[in-house]
């Protein structure tokens, strides 16, 4: 893929299969990131934040981190006792 394309979390966690599969059949990781379309140092970035994971689950992840992300631009983190509640959308 280009430089700075994104990919969805399920997209992620299938890739990461493709190349554990080709792994597992002899190739190098790095032969099985080529035919993935991805670097080598893009699987072991992606392995290490989403290795493990499900589909949903790293969908479910990168939802909280955008919303966390989302929180943080608003207004900095949200402190606990304050009783005003936040609605973002």
């Amino acid at each position: 893929m280009a430089r700075g394309m994104k990919h969805a979390a399920e997209q992620i966690v299938s890739l990461l299969r493709q190349v554990e599969v080709a792994v597992a059949n002899g190739k190098t990781t790095s032969q099985a990131s080529i035919k993935a379309l991805i670097t080598e140092q893009t699987y072991y970035r992606w392995r290490k934040e989403y290795g493990g994971l499900q589909a949903d689950q790293a969908q479910r992840l990168k939802e909280l981190e955008q919303g966390k992300r989302q929180v943080e631009a608003f207004g900095g983190r949200v402190k606990s006792g304050q009783t005003s509640v936040l609605s973002l959308k």
